[in-house]
């Protein structure tokens, strides 16, 4: 078990709705995200999300690339976030408002592949309550990564009911395995003062490592 001094200031999360868009840019030799998110404005309409368009998105903003990622389901319980944690920019794509929530160091790749940890500044406190499920990747040294999202953008039929299973659907790095299992206590990853680290598998479902 972690403890944090910050406090739970949403509850009730897991299967929540959200979708991103992650712009890259190139800042000073490396490629730099930033990632806006509908998370707490809306559920990300998929006719809305169905037409948005990388590319223009990418030119509109100067962006030498952009990642859509999603629509994505929070497998945790409850969220804080420090105060002040980013900047509030708000933006609009193809009439979804979403905010500014984080920013990532890629070095020198726009798109990490799978089981490939990056680095982000998210400012973020995550719950995951005891006696709930968790699904974790354990690397071949040993760390497990906790699933803190789903997604359905690469297969729709992903559903939380169906993630005990995931493990016979994925192609691991020789090493790395997939677990589930019942907290028998809170499980509390704190970000506030810390850069985040986290990766995904090749179905784009999002995994944090604990402290």
């Amino acid at each position: 078990m972690t403890t944090t001094d910050t406090p739970r200031l949403i509850s009730d999360v897991r299967g929540v709705r959200y979708g991103e868009v992650i712009a890259a840019f190139l800042r000073d030799g490396r490629i730099e995200a930033e990632v806006f998110g509908t998370q707490f404005l809306n559920d990300c309409p998929q006719d809305l999300w169905d037409g948005l368009d990388a590319e223009a998105i990418a030119e509109a903003m100067g962006a030498v690339a952009v990642k859509l990622n999603g629509p994505r389901y929070w497998v945790l319980d409850g969220m804080g976030t420090k105060v002040n944690a980013m900047e509030p920019v708000l933006r609009e794509f193809n009439g979804i408002l979403m905010r500014r929530l984080a920013v990532i160091d890629l070095g020198d790749e726009t798109s990490p592949g799978p089981y490939t940890e990056v680095h982000v500044d998210r400012g973020a406190v995550f719950f995951f309550d005891a006696g709930k499920p968790v699904y974790e990747l354990v690397g071949p040294d040993g760390k497990a990564y906790v699933m803190q999202a789903l997604c359905i953008g690469v297969d729709p039929t992903i559903t939380e009911a169906s993630l005990a299973d995931l493990g016979g659907r994925l192609d691991m790095p020789e090493g790395w395995t997939y677990r589930t299992r019942i907290l028998d206590e809170e499980l509390v990853v704190d970000t506030t003062a810390t850069v985040a680290t986290v990766l995904q598998d090749e179905f784009e479902n999002s995994y944090t490592l604990p402290d």
